[in-house]
């Protein structure tokens, strides 16, 4: 009999912007570098996403690890994974 594995959730580093100003909810910004295919030219697009806190430890400036996860409200589907301090 063959085991079923399971797939490995999408993980994301990124910075703390925003810090439960609703509860137990964080907003991480990722940033990551895009070269525009025809002149070759390197800019950072962000992105926001709502992430998940428990334990309410996260705080603005925090460089933290999101994981994806089962829809846990209209917009979060992230979970705070790791935060170490800035």
């Amino acid at each position: 009999m063959e085991t079923q594995k399971k797939p490995t959730r999408r993980q994301l580093n990124g910075t703390v912007v925003s810090a439960h100003k609703t509860p137990k909810t964080i907003v991480v910004r990722i940033d990551r570098t895009v070269v525009h295919p025809k002149y070759g030219k390197r800019t950072i697009v962000s992105e926001k996403f709502m992430a998940h806190d428990e334990t309410m430890t996260a705080n603005e400036g925090d460089k933290v690890t999101i994981e994806e996860t089962r829809p846990l409200s209209a917009r979060k589907r992230w979970r705070l994974v790791t935060g170490a301090k800035a």
